[in-house]
């Protein structure tokens, strides 16, 4: 038999007809299995590269409902905000119209790609049944204090001509468009995140079956500091600045402060320069250039002297203030202790200012090297570690951990500073300068001031409007209709707010509401979320760690707390796919490297190209889309599909039990491998090789005298094991088989343990990439067997210290490296 189109429609066809992916909610005579691809911003068609995702999602599903589990597996859209908008726009096209334009569009293609989506359980955060419940969750934020609306620099794209947050600002320019962000004082609503940045900070220990990288962007993105806050006296004021530091070991050292530009004490410390146009001029030029700047290590440090002193307090000395282009308004107080001999930025400036360099922690020094401990110095090396203070006073001698606390102690002491925790992590902006998004549910009276909406006027529908056009006010604001209402509270003229949410708000707290889609009387229902989630799998891209990731996990312990859900993180696992590049980029429509699945499937199939993006590599890195590979995939298809007509003709020749023999060792060793290969990391790579052998294995086993009963149950397996990957074929050649209904309704394939060969061999063990000793193992034990027994030899056992392992990378017959 040949693979063809007509074999795709059939079988999708089956499954439509059937309701064979849909889920009934209350159905627990299965456990559950809550599978989820991140929803995708209906902006565009797709291409092969948006594809891998939901083809891992996808085969994940298939492979998890074998295995008896009751598999929710749901689509929805993230259809408002920029990436739909900005496109819109592009094109000319209202972006209600573009967005349900490209919905039907992907949904089709979806469909054509044979995904095994619960349709029924479809979402868009555009539609009213939504946006209702995501104004919702702003009121519940807002009556528990953490939504509120306040002005404050914020980063402003002017091509997209609306606020950021800093999230969507990626090394000083817009996320969406890459265009300079400068800085704007605005009035602006924001989320208080910050009052869970301990908790989300925490948690991540929590997330045991996250990718480490992950984890680790959120934590340096949350940025815990522990430090002290130091009052240096402002000469001639009756003020004091306040400067934030995790090294107070080296307040001896600071030889001037600096100043972001937005710091509040700027304007009192110039009103009285005879140079004030001068600094004022200086400000305005670093306004500018500090979003893109300030975060590199390599540009050109500029400053402009205050011509006030501020006063060291454990020195006693004057020590000059500066406003300076690379101190960043959100870390600490804005204002900065500068010591250049024990930072490379301070270090810089001071050199470029004249500024004075003074040392004052010693590091290690090789033997026989003096120990230097003079006064004022200019050295040419920043030692930016730990070490023993000198010209520190009755602090010298101290290494810095123990100088910390006995510094920090005497400023408690004397009042003139106090221990603090600071986070890098800043509350969410969340306003929107634009049209397309949820309405904030807030108006504004001339007699109650800010007001809330009752929860039973909501949704506050977005109105049609012809001028969607953004121009650094909201279009609403041109809306006389939406704008004039009655406040809720008196009843008196009133106006809305013009501002509409950030599209990441809708997105946090989505995965929810799949489970209860067409409630018109709650966003969700408590019993069946409670019962449904956390999402067991969740996949998506990597750049979603900091943005969509942060969010949801903190609306999810909002909502925790609240007592509306009994968990607070929503995702058990974290699979983040790597991207498809061609000529060595990734791809898109402006590149001009885009591949289109349509054509694919008509010439190939959708099985080929599902195959194809499942083989081309590990589904976590970057993999290079080939066209000669993607027919190498068709022709394995076409050769295995080969097998059934090899048994419709089967004839049976003189029996060898030792073929027969081994081929069950080869059906049942393919069972175990691909099982491993796809309960591991999603190997589906190493899994289709694997099953690609066993093909060849019963191509052998033909006329090497089995018997036919032995042959269909090889040909079985094979369309079995590719069912995740291939299933419209498989589902074919379960049919021609005899077989019932759906290949998804059948059992995964068991391993008979009798079969599987009992080889024992020697192995390497490593530790993090290095040889710490070797073992001889039974080939046969999984992964985690083999990690057990190398973990009780002594020396491993030295060095793993019980640490649980980051990673366990095991190849059979060969070597354990254990990454802890």
């Amino acid at each position: 038999m040949e693979y063809t189109k007509k074999i795709d429609k059939k079988w999708q066809k089956f499954w439509q007809e059937n309701n064979t992916f849909k889920v009934e909610i209350k159905d627990f005579k299965k456990p559950k299995y809550y599978c989820l691809v991140m929803f995708p911003y209906p902006s565009s068609e797709l291409h092969v590269g948006h594809g891998r995702n939901y083809i891992i999602g996808d085969a994940v599903a298939r492979y998890k409902r074998m295995h008896g589990f009751n598999v929710l597996n749901p689509m929805g859209w993230d259809a408002f905000g920029l990436p739909a908008e900005n496109q819109a726009i592009k094109h000319n096209i209202h972006p209600r119209n573009w967005t349900l334009k490209n919905i039907k569009r992907i949904t089709e293609q979806l469909k054509s790609w044979g995904i095994s989506y619960d349709w029924d359980k479809e979402i868009a955060t555009c539609f009213p049944n939504y946006y209702q419940w995501t104004q919702w969750l702003f009121l519940q934020l807002y009556k528990k204090g953490l939504a509120y609306r306040r002005e404050a620099p914020v980063n402003w794209c002017e091509s997209c001509k609306t606020v950021l947050a800093n999230e969507q600002v990626i090394e000083g320019k817009c996320e969406r468009c890459s265009n300079e962000v400068i800085q704007r004082n605005l009035k602006q609503w924001f989320f208080k995140i910050t009052d869970y940045a301990q908790r989300l900070l925490d948690d991540l220990d929590k997330l045991k079956e996250w990718p480490q990288r992950v984890k680790r962007m959120q934590k340096n993105w949350i940025g815990k500091s522990v430090g002290v806050t130091i009052k240096f006296p402002v000469e001639g004021l009756d003020e004091h600045l306040d400067c934030f530091t995790t090294r107070v070991d080296t307040i001896f050292g600071a030889s001037f402060l600096a100043l972001n530009y937005n710091h509040p004490a700027v304007i009192k410390l110039i009103e009285d320069l005879p140079n004030k146009e001068e600094v004022l001029n200086f400000v305005s030029q670093i306004k500018k250039e500090e979003a893109s700047l300030a975060y590199s290590q390599d540009f050109e440090k500029k400053g402009i002297f205050t011509r006030k002193f501020a006063i060291n307090p454990m020195t006693g000395k004057k020590i000059p203030i500066w406003i300076a282009n690379y101190i960043l308004s959100g870390y600490g107080t804005g204002a900065i202790m500068c010591v250049p001999a024990h930072d490379k930025r301070d270090c810089e400036f001071a050199k470029k200012y004249q500024l004075p360099i003074r040392k004052v922690i010693q590091g290690p020094r090789p033997k026989g090297v003096p120990t230097e401990a003079s006064g004022e110095e200019n050295e040419e090396e920043v030692y930016e570690g730990e070490g023993g203070l000198i010209n520190s006073g009755d602090f010298n001698g101290l290494g810095s951990e123990a100088a910390k606390e006995k510094i920090a102690d005497f400023m408690e002491q004397e009042n003139i500073g106090s221990r603090k925790t600071n986070f890098r992590l800043k509350d969410w902006l969340v306003s929107r300068q634009r049209y397309w998004g949820a309405p904030i549910p807030i108006v504004y009276c001339k007699d109650c001031g800010e007001v809330p909406l009752d929860e039973k006027d909501l949704p506050v529908l977005l109105p049609e409007v012809e001028k969607f056009l953004p121009t650094g006010k909201s279009p609403l604001a041109e809306d006389k209709k939406f704008i004039q209402t009655n406040c809720p509270r008196c009843g008196g003229e009133a106006k809305r707010e013009t501002d509409t949410m950030d599209t990441f708000v809708d997105s946090s707290w989505y995965y929810l509401r799949y489970i209860s889609p067409g409630n018109k009387q709650l966003p969700f229902v408590r019993e069946d979320v409670d019962n449904w989630l956390p999402v067991d799998q969740y996949i998506g891209g990597v750049e979603h760690a900091i943005l969509h990731l942060m969010y949801s996990r903190f609306i999810t312990k909002f909502l925790a707390d609240q007592g509306k859900i009994n968990f607070d993180e929503p995702f058990i696992k974290l699979f983040t796919q790597g991207m498809i590049v061609k000529d060595g980029a990734k791809m898109s429509k402006s590149k001009g490297n885009v591949v289109a699945p349509d054509y694919i499937i008509d010439k190939y199939g959708a099985d080929t190209m599902r195959l194809y993006i499942l083989f081309m590599g590990p589904p976590q890195k970057e993999a290079i889309w080939q066209d000669e590979a993607l027919q190498g995939s068709w022709r394995f298809l076409q050769r295995a599909l080969r097998l059934v007509d090899n048994l419709n003709n089967f004839k049976e020749e003189e029996i060898d039990s030792k073929q027969e023999k081994i081929l069950m060792q080869k059906i049942h060793s393919t069972i175990y491998e691909v099982t491993q290969d796809l309960e591991g990391n999603f190997q589906f790579n190493t899994a289709i090789s694997r099953i690609m052998e066993l093909v060849n294995q019963a191509y052998k086993s033909i006329q090497a005298g089995i018997k036919k009963e032995l042959f269909a149950q090889a040909v079985d397996i094979v369309f079995l094991l590719l069912s995740p990957f291939t299933p419209h074929i498989s589902e074919e050649v379960n049919s021609l088989l005899g077989n019932q209904g759906t290949i998804f309704d059948r059992s995964w394939p068991k391993v008979n343990p009798k079969f599987l060969k009992k080889e024992k061999g020697e192995i390497a063990i490593l530790v993090n990439g290095k040889v710490r000793g070797k073992i001889v193992i039974d080939f046969s034990l999984s992964k985690e067997e083999v990690f057990q027994k190398a973990q009780r030899l002594d020396k491993i056992k030295k060095i793993i210290a019980g640490k649980p392992p980051k990673k366990i990378i095991y190849i059979k017959g060969k070597i354990i490296n254990i990454v802890v």
